[in-house]
């Protein structure tokens, strides 16, 4: 009897556990790994991150709704949502522009990922409903007016026209309502709202706030500086 006492106790401890660790996941935070340079230098490929799910509402699952909103998504604000358009657009980009594009933030292979999974991405607001937005030879404009940015980075001279290649010249294009516009801090490695719009707030899946592991795969080594570095 004893030994089946153990056994029950153990079990309702694992299953205990197992829904603390759903609920944590679902509703409080959740970790992420950057596997692209998209926001380089602000997020480097390795950063492994903690994202609150609660700051802009708590997510009622299997519907597209959240309560108690604490706050609004703003400018400058690091986020982390699901991909706001048909997944197969995503997935449709010839091999090039995937390789070019990594952008999702799983832990498998970044090629694989966007082969099958454009789920998660993570960017930076630059623009919320209502403002409008325009890219002018890869100067980012909002309501008329040089963005504020310190984090925006250039890795590519070339400017790209007007046209069908909105990197570096696009608009102008107002933020719908309940929505914000993203950019990834690699401009010129990013594919972010200047390729398919806004995002509705309630695709965001929460704000991305402490670097708690970053490991350089290229050299083998932990970069012990970027621990516990808050994300700004």
């Amino acid at each position: 009897m004893q030994k089946k006492k153990v056994i029950r106790e153990t079990i309702e401890a694992i299953v205990i556990a197992l829904v603390l660790a759903l609920i944590i996941r679902t509703f409080v935070i959740q970790a992420f790994k950057i596997p692209s340079s998209s926001m380089e230098p602000s997020l480097l490929i390795g950063d492994h991150l903690l994202v609150t799910k609660f700051i802009y509402g708590i997510p009622l699952p299997f519907t597209d709704r959240k309560l108690f909103s604490f706050k609004n998504p703003k400018s400058g604000d690091v986020i982390v949502f699901e991909f706001p358009n048909n997944p197969q657009y995503c997935r449709s980009f010839s091999a090039k522009t995937k390789k070019r594009f990594a952008n999702t933030i799983e832990r498998r292979d970044v090629w694989q990922l966007l082969s099958d999974d454009c789920k998660d991405f993570i960017k930076r607001v630059v623009a919320v409903e209502g403002d409008t937005v325009q890219v002018i030879d890869k100067k980012v404009f909002v309501n008329n007016k040089p963005l504020e940015d310190k984090h925006g980075v250039h890795v590519d001279s070339f400017v790209y026209p007007k046209g069908p290649e909105p990197r570096d010249n696009f608009g102008s294009y107002t933020v719908p309502k309940d929505s914000v516009f993203v950019m990834g801090d690699n401009r010129d490695r990013s594919f972010d709202s200047r390729y398919w719009g806004a995002v509705n707030i309630s695709e965001i899946k929460g704000k991305a706030f402490i670097i708690y592991w970053s490991w350089n795969s290229e050299d083998s080594w932990i970069r012990w500086r970027r621990f516990l570095n808050i994300i700004r």
